[in-house]
């Protein structure tokens, strides 16, 4: 192309822009400001929320410093309950001991009283036929005396 005809293709789209940028959705059109004032209020709030956006950084930084120091303090809590939980463990098996020793020696205790039973039963027996075998002696013994 020659500059003759880029510069009629540039003055046709230089008169006709405006009408094509108003076609556009309101969000799309593209922004002129002349007045100065209004710029460098543009500018300062730019600037403010660059300022904002690396303050909200920092306060992000710092929140995930927190949630780590929070973690380690639960890790913490978790080792001390598993801790806990290992020496109750300890505890019931202990007491596990224990009862089941108590238990034996209420089973000895049992066996021996039982032994003491029969053994008590035995001479109650023993006992019995004595008296049986006296008293039958004794009226023998007085029948013959009563013979005589």
């Amino acid at each position: 192309m020659s500059d003759r005809q880029l510069e009629e293709i540039g003055s046709y789209v230089k008169s006709h822009l405006p009408e094509w940028l108003a076609e556009l959705a309101p969000e799309r059109r593209p922004i002129t400001i002349t007045d100065p004032a209004l710029l460098e209020r543009i500018v300062r709030v730019e600037e403010s929320l660059s300022h904002q956006r690396e303050l909200m950084s920092q306060g992000f930084s710092a929140m995930e410093k927190r949630f780590e120091q929070v973690d380690k303090r639960f890790e913490a809590v978790d080792k001390r309950f598993e801790q806990v939980d290992k020496r109750f463990e300890e505890m019931r098996e202990d007491m596990n001991a224990r009862f089941e020793a108590v238990d034996q020696r209420f089973e000895q205790v049992d066996k021996r009283f039982e032994e003491m039973r029969v053994d008590m039963d035995a001479r109650f027996r023993t006992t019995n036929r004595m008296i049986m075998a006296f008293f039958a002696l004794v009226t023998v013994i007085s029948a013959v005396v009563q013979i005589l």
